[in-house]
């Protein structure tokens, strides 16, 4: 297929800056009014494709099972598809505080640190992007606090905004981590924070931009249909029977990457890194084997999934990268279902998602999506796609 194919008109407000949220006023002690954000992470829309029958489903339907104009689905409505036996996979990769501010010695310039990941520990070796680049050369070095101890010096050129970067600071490991992501704050995509009116991230972001299941820490962006489950939904996943099972990747930002080439199949995806084990793979095998369903949370999932299935659809163990690049056509070995957010036009995780549900339905839930004033991106809404 062609990037062309993908191309839609995306309404700038259609962009979720926040979390779906609740919003309430209070009097501070000053007597003014004020607003106060409260994150309803599980309340997003939830749209539902049905492949085999090539049908969308928008709406909460009467006891006739007729559609209830006006009243949409939310995501809680997604349990509602499941059965007992049923098995979500979710990738429990944890956020760390990857961007960072610092100033470059002498000028006192403000530079953006993106943390990318550790190179060396002994060390302190990080792979890091940095904005803006042209003044940032070898040689180099940077300060995080104003109390000059948080200081890292770069020491190779990496891309046209990569460097490596030394930390110089002489402590335990898990000290030097612990400061240094103590000065970082959440890796919200560029799309949202150039958006946002401050530029910048607030205090709430990282709780907002964390999936409550999050375990093993490596990701420098979040996979952002995990983010919709509240514990009260995975608590009433719990009591019906549904089985979870957890998988690895560490998200990147190739993620965000724009293409540069019409023809997909000269598309290049970064490598990222994953693990598969035992417990996931007896799940997930056990569900297909008893003809259950197994939905993947979010195209992270079906990315490592793909990777790690073997030609006789189960799910093997695997721990090493994955440059994996899903676009239609393609013939999915394992999941029959999946969730996914709302995707940016050109992505190439709309890309993956139109593989799995078909590019014209995909494509037509998208046009609703914007008709009706769905949210797009990490904080979006969201779309089940099922094999019904």
């Amino acid at each position: 297929m062609k990037l062309s194919q993908f191309k839609f008109k995306l309404p700038e407000n259609q962009i979720a800056l926040y979390p779906h949220s609740i919003y309430r006023e209070f009097e501070n002690d000053k007597g003014e009014m004020e607003t106060f954000r409260i994150s309803r992470r599980d309340e997003c829309r939830l749209m539902v494709l049905h492949r085999k029958s090539q049908t969308i489903d928008m709406y909460r339907k009467d006891d006739k099972g007729n559609p209830i104009e006006g009243e949409y689905l939310d995501f809680r409505n997604l349990l509602d598809y499941f059965d007992d036996g049923d098995t979500f996979v979710f990738n429990d990769t944890k956020v760390f505080p990857a961007r960072l501010y610092g100033t470059k010695e002498k000028t006192d310039a403000k530079i953006e640190v993106f943390l990318l990941r550790e190179l060396n520990k002994e060390m302190r070796l990080w792979d890091v992007l940095v904005e803006p680049a042209r003044k940032i050369r070898i040689g180099n070095k940077l300060f995080f606090d104003e109390s000059g101890t948080m200081v890292a010096e770069v020491i190779d050129n990496t891309t046209s905004r990569g460097r490596t970067l030394r930390f110089l600071y002489d402590c335990p490991h898990d000290e030097f981590k612990r400061e240094l992501f103590a000065l970082g704050e959440a890796p919200l995509p560029r799309y949202i924070i150039d958006r946002r009116d401050d530029h910048h991230g607030t205090k709430d972001d990282f709780d907002d931009f964390q999936c409550i299941f999050a375990k093993n820490e490596g990701a420098v962006t979040a996979p952002a249909t995990g983010l919709h489950f509240s514990r009260e939904l995975m608590k009433r996943m719990e009591i019906k029977g549904i089985n979870s099972a957890f998988i690895t990747l560490h998200c990147g930002l190739g993620n965000f990457h724009d293409i540069e080439v019409e023809d997909l199949t000269k598309h290049k995806m970064d490598s990222e890194q994953m693990a598969v084990g035992a417990e996931a793979c007896r799940i997930v095998n056990d569900t297909k084997r008893g003809g259950h369903h197994v939905c993947a949370i979010g195209t992270s999932v079906v990315k490592a999934t793909e990777t790690a299935v073997g030609t006789d659809g189960m799910l093997k163990e695997y721990e090493g990268w994955t440059n994996k690049f899903i676009f239609p056509p393609y013939d999915f070995g394992l999941a029959d279902s999946m969730v996914a957010n709302f995707y940016h036009p050109l992505s190439t995780l709309l890309m993956e998602t139109a593989a799995f549900g078909g590019y014209d339905l995909v494509m037509e839930a998208y046009n609703l999506a914007v008709k009706h004033g769905y949210m797009f991106g990490c904080y979006g809404d969201s779309l089940l796609i099922l094999n019904d």
